[in-house]
């Protein structure tokens, strides 16, 4: 039998500011691609043309309030003002084996949810990042990169932009 690596705790930094204990919960970005259906004459049906990768978005929530890290960089008109970083560590249960994650994003925070106020209560901050810089690394291995402006995007160390970057000049 084999039992998948589990994560077991994660930890979220902002801007260098240390939020350990404080974000109870995170989405972490989808990786998807926009497609476009195609059929031109003599197909049997469409197909789906890469128009290349969707909007990314983080979603995460923070327990009590974070101040430092987290508003700095809001409304700055700088696309990636804000930085993420989510380091995770995943555990098999059939050996112990734990693989470090990493995941750092750049963009913006676009929505800040002050959350609901009640006595005594525990209150949750609910934060949606924009992203325009992606990476996903997993025990030491870069697995994607995504630099929007920099027209990068990588694939376990395959540039899949360079051959267009080249025709463009760039």
């Amino acid at each position: 039998m084999s039992l998948p690596n589990i994560l077991k705790d994660f930890n979220l930094f902002g801007d260098g500011n240390n939020w350990q204990g404080k974000i109870p919960s995170l989405t972490l970005p989808e990786l998807a691609r926009r497609m476009v259906e195609y059929e031109g004459g003599g197909m049997d049906g469409p197909i789906e043309v890469d128009q290349g990768m969707q909007l990314m978005t983080m979603e995460w929530t923070a327990g009590g309030l974070i101040v430092d890290g987290l508003f700095d960089s809001f409304g700055s008109p700088v696309h990636d003002a804000a930085m993420l970083r989510m380091n995770g560590s995943y555990e098999s249960d059939e050996t112990g084996q734990v693989v470090p994650v990493e995941v750092i994003v750049r963009g913006r925070h676009k929505t800040i949810g002050m959350g609901e106020g009640s006595k005594g209560d525990n209150n949750t901050m609910s934060i949606t990042t924009t992203i325009s810089y992606y990476k996903l690394t997993v025990d030491g291995e870069d697995i994607i990169e995504r630099d929007v402006p920099g027209f990068i995007f990588k694939v376990r160390g395959e540039d899949r932009l360079e051959k267009r970057r080249k025709a463009l000049g760039l």
